[in-house]
């Protein structure tokens, strides 16, 4: 099997189990962790061989068409960038489906939940591989979808489903406006692929649709990766069971709109707008989120809040855009993949140990539960920006990237080393506040986890050392390449765990500094932030729930409006527009007929049925019941019948006298068993305006037919029916062929909207024949009393 053939089946692979997942939960419970993990396993050896390729500065390309017309395929970019995020995906999916297993053990719907995680693993997987546009977009919308159902798992109570909801809206509403984003790079470079569009940056960067293209994927990028004030649906999905907050917060759906920033940075980076857009939202998130966290108490929050000032770091780093910059981005987006998604896994083997995640009921667990507390605290010490773990040569790099001095450096520098400090303040009281000091009773009798708990976070937490003490080789095959997909051109990582000496280290020595006074005054620290949220009130997350309760408002209003419930209001809101088409249209392009309405040389008797049809319309207006109406109205049918005769098309003469007697037939049958009002009693203030609208509508119809018919006649379809009829469709009668063969389909509706109508009349003939017997009963029954 060639590469590409492979690569398609990796992308198809978290599907294919997803499918099975259900099946073998039921078989084997839990162990099927240990089956189904293969899929990622599979997948991530896969990309492994890429390393080689990419490390040497190559770019993989490959794919199928998928509609050829549009420029559209299913085709995949493997680079740098790519390689490191499918190699995140793949590597830590195999940890959490596994972790899964022992999390869920025994819960009754296992499976549905391995089948919907392995579901984000792989929309996950094919976004961040995406060389196409839409290609992107669809998996983007799937790791909306496929989060929803995971956020809302739980789904009995309250919390989750607004969770799941939120979470949806907000992704899913960025969702469109990354696609309207796309669709204007696709209408400026003509380019459906990412890997053509890297060189259209100049010509993109030049547009007068730069700034709109930029507002639209930056929408896109803010909401997905809960950049301020979007921020609010990250903790909320907190609501959704440990494994899925451990893999959305270290390798997937938070981290898609920094990949997409990351991958969009050589053709819309390097512009004013964007250093200054980026950084802005970036740091004003990172300083948010990591004060928030120290607010919390609930261990899950507290990480989710520092994901949240992690990805601001992040989207800062991608900003300002500088060698150092790039490079400090790419080394901190997998350092804390590492130590996050690590960390959350401790936070759920406590929940799941002990009953409570809170901090302020935990305490003495180190000697119930060693091995959590070291991977606790390794996995704290690289978050900490401490050496030798991966987090303190992203710190470093980071310290680096900032350390000029100018004033825009300067104030970035100071929000940086704030927000730091106070996500070492948090690393730790996760990391030693449960596990320290005095014994505190739990709901549960605190124990070590099983295996398939703390395999996944041990092994993060042992890549954060390993990598960080074989930097040389890391740099080579992974942060490099990744650096030099993010700039657009060759970079190369040379950090190590030899400090940067000035003023990176001085930034360094600040932030260990502040950390510990801010862990040591954790809890003053807390109440303070409790007081200043109090002080603000109102947030993102009220104003939302106000948002979609007025958004619920007016669409009852405007139903209310727009939608009555009565007949006669749509039909007349639909001629009045008819009317305008017909009339309005023509009036203001000058395309009314210009012939005169009739020939001089028609003959008498045509005129004779033209005027049987016109009385005929009179009798019908004029009549005094509809059951004349009725069978006046086929006096227009029968002269058009007698029309299509004459001009010698029998069987189009003959079908239409068939319609019309069916039709008045019918008609008079069902005005007979309804027993409606005989006549129409409206007043005239109600009949002159329907009079109006039914003139407005013959008039246009007429003026229309009249001026298409007056244009030169195209016989191309003529001929066309005329030549192939025989030949195609065997059949020597060139209108019946049209009919059953050119146009089958359309015949086909129209016999499935004679056989509704028919169906619908019966109902109404049974429904009035019903009430009627109800009510004889009825009056039989108060006769009888």
């Amino acid at each position: 099997m060639d590469v590409a053939a492979l690569t398609f089946l990796a992308l198809s692979l978290p599907f294919v189990a997803a499918l099975v997942a259900p099946v073998l939960t039921r078989v084997l419970g839990h162990n099927a962790a240990w089956l189904l993990a293969l899929a990622p396993v599979a997948i991530f050896v896969h990309f492994l061989g890429f390393v080689p390729e990419i490390a040497a500065g190559e770019v993989v390309t490959g794919g199928y068409a998928w509609i050829p017309s549009f420029n559209v395929s299913f085709s995949w970019l493997i680079d740098g960038l790519s390689l490191t995020f499918a190699l995140l995906i793949s590597g830590i999916g195999t940890l959490i489906v596994l972790y899964s297993g022992g999390y869920l053990k025994g819960h009754p719907h296992q499976g549905r939940f391995l089948s919907f995680i392995l579901m984000f693993m792989g929309s996950m997987q094919g976004l961040v591989l995406s060389d196409s546009f839409l290609m992107l977009f669809v998996f983007w919308e799937l790791t909306s979808i496929t989060s929803f159902l995971l956020i809302g798992f739980d789904h009995g109570r309250e919390a989750a489903r607004r969770a799941a909801l939120q979470a949806l809206v907000v992704t899913g509403g960025g969702g469109l406006s990354l696609l309207a984003g796309l669709l204007i790079l696709w209408n400026v470079s003509g380019i459906t692929q990412f890997s053509l569009l890297l060189s259209f940056g100049t010509e993109l960067r030049e547009s007068p649709f730069y700034l709109a293209a930029l507002l639209l994927v930056l929408g896109g990028a803010f909401t997905k990766s809960a950049q301020f004030p979007f921020h609010f649906w990250l903790p909320n999905a907190m609501e959704a069971p440990t494994p899925v907050s451990a893999y959305l917060h270290s390798a997937t759906m938070v981290k898609a709109g920094v990949y997409l920033l990351m991958r969009l940075n050589p053709v819309l980076g390097d512009t004013p707008e964007w250093q200054f857009l980026l950084p802005l939202f970036g740091a004003a998130t990172l300083v948010s989120g990591a004060a928030l966290a120290v607010r919390q108490t609930d261990l899950k929050l507290m990480l989710a809040y520092t994901t949240m000032a992690s990805l601001g770091l992040l989207v800062l780093l991608t900003g300002l855009g500088s060698p150092h910059a790039v490079e400090a981005a790419a080394l901190y987006l997998v350092a804390h993949a590492l130590f996050k998604g690590a960390l959350f896994m401790v936070a759920g083997i406590i929940d799941h140990e002990t009953g409570s995640r809170d901090l302020t009921r935990l305490g003495g667990l180190r000697s119930a539960m060693p091995l959590t507390f070291a991977v606790a605290l390794a996995a704290a010490l690289s978050m900490g920006g401490l050496p030798p773990f991966f987090g303190f040569l992203a710190k470093e790099e980071i310290y680096e990237a900032l350390s000029n001095f100018d004033r825009r450096s300067m104030v970035f520098a100071g929000l940086t080393v704030l927000g730091n400090a106070l996500m070492f303040a948090v690393a730790f009281a996760i990391a030693l506040k449960p596990f320290l000091g005095p014994k505190v009773e739990t709901p549960r009798h605190a124990h070590e986890a099983p295996v398939l708990l703390w395999l996944g976070p041990a092994i993060l937490a042992l890549m954060g050392l390993s990598v960080a003490l074989m930097s040389g080789l890391a740099h080579r095959v992974i942060s490099s390449p990744m650096s030099s997909a993010i700039a657009g051109e060759p970079r190369t990582v040379v950090v190590s765990l030899v400090p940067h000496i000035g003023v990176p280290l001085v930034l360094s020595a600040v932030t260990l500094l502040v950390g510990v006074v801010f862990y040591l005054n954790l809890d003053r620290l807390r109440a303070v932030m409790a007081l200043i949220l109090a002080d603000i009130g109102w947030g993102p997350d009220r104003g939302f729930d106000q948002f979609i309760r007025g958004l619920l408002r007016l669409a009852v209003a405007i139903t209310r409006r727009l939608q009555s419930g009565r007949l006669d209001v749509y039909m007349t809101v639909a001629f009045v527009l008819i009317a305008i088409v017909l009339l309005a249209t023509p009036v203001r392009y000058g395309e009314l007929p210009r012939a005169p309405f009739f020939a001089a040389d028609v003959p008498a008797h045509e005129l004779a049925i033209m005027a049987i049809a016109v009385a005929g319309l009179f009798a019908v207006v004029l009549a005094a019941d509809r059951l004349t109406a009725i069978v006046s109205l086929g006096i227009q049918g029968f002269a058009i019948a007698v029309i299509f005769l004459l001009y010698g098309a029998p069987d189009l003469s003959f079908t239409q006298f068939m319609i019309e007697t069916l039709s008045v037939v019918v008609l008079a049958l069902v005005m007979t068993r309804l027993r409606l009002s005989p006549s129409d009693h409206r007043p005239l203030r109600q009949k002159l305006p329907d009079s109006m609208i039914a003139l407005a509508c013959g008039l246009g119809f007429g003026l229309f037919l009249l001026r298409a018919t007056g244009a030169p006649f195209d016989a191309t379809l003529t001929d066309f029916y005329n030549l192939y009829s025989k030949s195609i469709a065997h059949g020597a009668n060139v209108v019946n062929v049209i009919i059953v063969d050119f146009r089958g389909t359309d015949t086909l509706g129209e016999i499935a909207v004679v056989m509704i109508t028919g169906l619908a009349i019966l109902s109404l003939v049974r429904l009035r024949a019903g009430s009627l017997k109800r009510g004889a009963d009825r009056s039989a029954a108060e006769e009888r009393v």
